[in-house]
């Protein structure tokens, strides 16, 4: 399975582009269904629970991820526009097991909600996909923390996406007979 991804950050904006060898519809399935984003979703080396996912705008998608150590972090998404098979836009943010927003446990300056605008479409039987990130409500302290993470979140991301290429060649090879 082929991919390329592209990374371009301007005006404090994480922006990633990646190609999936994968039909449009089974990468949407993908980012919508519990069974399918417990086994991609998160850091390499993190198991996932999935808590709740109503996926819908005003829904919620409540995870914990656990590390080979044991360590343990929350994150709930709100859901603000799911438009099959096309676009998915939600606030991200770590949480407590409750649902609320908590900083994270590796910054007093990461922006407490980020907007994450996914959008997706099929060329020549590849899906490709785009991420637009930033934060809303951040101080100035908190923009200038998420512009230096970039090239982290480029990488958390990328190794991310790589578990969500291996999951889709495993749907992929689910369909054959």
């Amino acid at each position: 399975m082929s991919t390329e991804m592209k990374d371009q950050s301007a005006n404090n904006e994480l922006i990633i582009t990646r190609t999936f060898n994968a039909p449009l519809e089974l990468v949407f399935k993908a980012f919508t269904e519990a069974e399918h984003l417990a086994q991609w979703w998160g850091p390499k080396g993190f198991s996932i629970t999935i808590h709740k996912l109503d996926l819908r705008p005003g829904g919620t998608f409540h995870y914990n991820m656990k590390s080979s150590d044991s360590s343990e972090m929350w994150g709930i998404f709100h859901f603000k526009e799911i438009a099959y098979p096309n676009r998915i836009v939600f606030i991200n943010s770590f949480s407590d097991p409750d649902g609320n927003i908590t900083r994270p446990p590796f910054s007093d300056d990461w922006p407490l909600e980020i907007v994450n605008e996914f959008t997706f479409h099929e060329q020549d039987n590849n899906t490709i996909m785009n991420l637009r990130s930033y934060p809303v409500n951040a101080n100035p302290d908190q923009q200038r923390t998420f512009t230096a993470g970039h090239s982290s979140m480029q990488e958390g991301y990328g190794g991310t996406f790589d578990q969500l290429e291996e999951h889709l060649f495993k749907m992929i090879g689910d369909l054959t007979p």
